[in-house]
C-alpha cells in the first residue's frame, strides 16, 4: 500500500493528538462558565440537560453520516472539513443571547465534532501496522483528556481577565488554524491496484449492519461512554454546587479527574499492544485489557461519599483512567474487525451509540439531579462497564470478513 505523506506517520499522530485536545476544549468551555451563562439566560438545570442533549442528538445523526463522508471524500478532505464546520460553531457560541441560540450554536457543534473520532482511527489504519494501532489510538485520545485537563485552568485564567464569552471565539481560532496543518502534511493513502475491491454502496452497508458486532459495539458505547459524558458534563457542576467549589478550588482541582483520564488513554494502548507484541490474539488482548478496566469503574459511589473533596477527586480521577483505558481498546477492535474500506462507516455507526447513550443519559441525570440529588447518577455510572462486557464477551472472537481485505492484509500490501 503506498503512504503518500508528507511527513513520519508519528507527526500525524501528534497532529490527531492537538485536535483531539482542542476537541474536548471546546466541550470543555460550556460546562466551566456554565453557571455564569445560566444566570445571563436564566436557564435551570433541567434547561442545560437539554442543551447538552442536543448537543448529543446531532452527534448521533453525525457519527452515522461522517463515516460515509469520510469514506467518500478520503481522510484528509474530511478531516478538514469537520474541524473547520465545528470551530466556527464554536466560535458562534459567543453570540448566543437567547437559549434558542445557545441550543442551536451547541447543536452545530455537535454536527462536526463526530466526525474526528471517525476518521481518525482510519488515519491510523492508514498509516500505521496492527501492532501499532492501540498505541496510537492511545496517544491521540489522550490529546482529549490532555484538554479537559487544561480547560478548567485556563478558561478560569482567561475569564479572569476577559468576558467569560471570549473564550469561545478563542477556542474556534484556534482550530481554524490547524486545519492549513493538517492540509499540509497529510495525505490520504492510495490503495494498491492488487487490492480486492470491496462490495460498495448500499451492500456494504447492509453487510455492515447485517453483522452482530456492530450493533454490539454500537449497544456497548451507548452504556459506557454516558460514564465519560457525566464526568466531562456534569461533574464540575457537582464540585460547584454541591462541594462548594470556587473558581479558584475548580482551577487547583478539577482537572484532576482528567488527568487521570489521560493517564488511561495511554495504559489501555500500552497494555493490549504489549500483549499483542507477545503473541497474543488481538481479540484476546483487548478483552483482557477491557475486562482490567471494567473492575475499577464499581468505585464511582465512593466519589459521592468520600469525605473530603481530594478524596472524591481522586476516586473520580480512577474512573475516568478505568473508562478511558477501556474506550481505546474498544476503539481498537474496529480495525481488528473490519476492513479498512469499512472503518470509516462502523466507527461511525459504534459511536453513534455513544451520542445516543449520552443524549439519554443526559436527560436521565438532569431529572435525577434536580429530583434526587447526585447520590443515585453516581451508582448508576458504577454498573455500566461490567454490564457491556458481557454484551461484548462474543464479538472479540469474530473476525474480519469478505468482500476485500483484512486492515492488516491491507496494511501488508
Amino acid at each position: 500500500m503506498s503512504r503518500p505523506i508528507r511527513s513520519n506517520p508519528w507527526t500525524i499522530v501528534a497532529l490527531l493528538f492537538v485536535v483531539a485536545l482542542l476537541n474536548y476544549f471546546d466541550r470543555q468551555s460550556l460546562s466551566v462558565v456554565a453557571p455564569r451563562m445560566q444566570a445571563e439566560l436564566h436557564l435551570s438545570d433541567t434547561g442545560y440537560g437539554h442543551i447538552v442533549s442536543l448537543f448529543l442528538l446531532a452527534s448521533a445523526f453525525a457519527y452515522a453520516l461522517s463515516g460515509f463522508v469520510s469514506d467518500a471524500i478520503g481522510t484528509r478532505k474530511s478531516m478538514a472539513l469537520f474541524v473547520a464546520f465545528w470551530s466556527l460553531a464554536e466560535a458562534a457560541t459567543a453570540f448566543a443571547s437567547s437559549i434558542f441560540l445557545l441550543g442551536l450554536v451547541r447543536f452545530c457543534l455537535g454536527l462536526g465534532e463526530p466526525g474526528l473520532w471517525v476518521a481518525a482511527p482510519k488515519a491510523v489504519g492508514e498509516i500505521l501496522e496492527k501492532k501499532q494501532h492501540s498505541l496510537a489510538i492511545g496517544i491521540y485520545t489522550m490529546g482529549a483528556t490532555v484538554g479537559a485537563v487544561v480547560a478548567i485552568p485556563t478558561i478560569v485564567a482567561i475569564t479572569a481577565h476577559l468576558p467569560w464569552r471570549s473564550i469561545f471565539l478563542i477556542d474556534g481560532a484556534v482550530g481554524l488554524v490547524w486545519v492549513p496543518v493538517w492540509w499540509f502534511l497529510y495525505r490520504d493513502t492510495v490503495p494498491s491496484e492488487k487490492s480486492a475491491k470491496p462490495v460498495k454502496g448500499r451492500g456494504m452497508v447492509r453487510e455492515l449492519l447485517a453483522r452482530p458486532e456492530t450493533w454490539q459495539l454500537l449497544i456497548a458505547r451507548g452504556m459506557t461512554d454516558p460514564v465519560w459524558y457525566f464526568y466531562l458534563f456534569w461533574f464540575p457542576k457537582y464540585l460547584i454546587s454541591v462541594r462548594h467549589l470556587t473558581d479558584s478550588q475548580m482551577a487547583h482541582f478539577g482537572w484532576v479527574v482528567y488527568l487521570g483520564g489521560g493517564i488511561g488513554t495511554l495504559a489501555g494502548g500500552l497494555l493490549s499492544g504489549t500483549m499483542i507484541r507477545r503473541g497474543m490474539q488481538p481479540g484476546l488482548a483487548y478483552r483482557r485489557a477491557m475486562s482490567c478496566s471494567a473492575l475499577p469503574v464499581l468505585v464511582s459511589p465512593f466519589a459521592f461519599f468520600a469525605p473530603s473533596l481530594m478524596t472524591a477527586v481522586l476516586v473520580a480521577s480512577v474512573v475516568a483512567l478505568a473508562h478511558m483505558a477501556w474506550l481505546i481498546n474498544l476503539t481498537s477492535v474496529l480495525l481488528e474487525l473490519y476492513p479498512l474500506a469499512q472503518v470509516g462507516k462502523a466507527a461511525g455507526f459504534v459511536a453513534a451509540g455513544s451520542a445516543l447513550g449520552g443524549m439519554v443519559s443526559s436527560e436521565i441525570i438532569a431529572y435525577l439531579v434536580t429530583h434526587g440529588g447526585y447520590r443515585p447518577v453516581f451508582f448508576l455510572m458504577a454498573i455500566m462497564h461490567p454490564l457491556a462486557l458481557g454484551l461484548l464477551w462474543t464479538a472479540f472472537r469474530a473476525k474480519p470478513r469478505k468482500p476485500g481485505l483484512s486492515a492488516l492484509e491491507e496494511n501488508l500490501i
